[in-house]
């Protein structure tokens, strides 16, 4: 992942908006629908392209069905959605949950605001609201639990990121 090339093309264009689109998480395999792994995936890279410049991020397509498609090229992917057409059920998978959190608690027209952790097992990005409330994600792709402290305007508040979680 080439955080560092969105980053320069923020830094070359920064009047223009860059949007991330078409991401995926890989060959689909059906058994792998409930893999925490899809979520997290997603998870790292928005975070990662939100602090790199983007202001938006989309998935490559939000709904496919239980075999990944359908694509004209047999291409079949993951999607946070996957319908289920023999049975009529839809599958929100962990990457839906993931793409949740952004999209509930950072709110259209929201910026940016600069944040970094001081520990390489916390991914962090952080956005002021139009309604001047401020969203804090914390990423955290560990093995345990963690402690650590989440400081705001010269203020801290002590905090515990769950193993493997994503919190607001």
């Amino acid at each position: 992942m080439l955080f560092g090339n969105v980053r320069r093309v923020h830094e070359t264009f920064p009047n223009k908006n860059l949007l991330f689109t078409e991401g995926c998480n890989g060959n689909f395999q059906f058994d792998r629908l409930n893999d925490w792994t899809l979520g997290e995936r997603y998870g790292y890279s928005i975070i990662s392209d939100f602090n790199a410049g983007t202001v938006g991020w989309t998935d490559w397509n939000v709904l496919l069905d239980e075999k990944g498609g359908p694509n004209h090229v047999q291409n079949y992917c993951f999607a946070p959605v996957i319908a289920d057409t023999r049975t009529g059920q839809l599958i929100y998978t962990y990457a839906c949950h993931y793409i949740g959190h952004f999209s509930k608690f950072i709110r259209p027209g929201a910026k940016r605001l600069n944040c970094a952790p001081n520990r390489d097992w916390l991914q962090t990005t952080t956005f002021r609201n139009p309604d001047d409330s401020v969203a804090v994600v914390v990423l955290s792709r560990t093995d345990q639990a963690r402690k650590f402290q989440l400081w705001v305007a010269g203020r801290a508040a002590p905090a515990t990121s769950a193993a493997h979680s994503i919190m607001i």
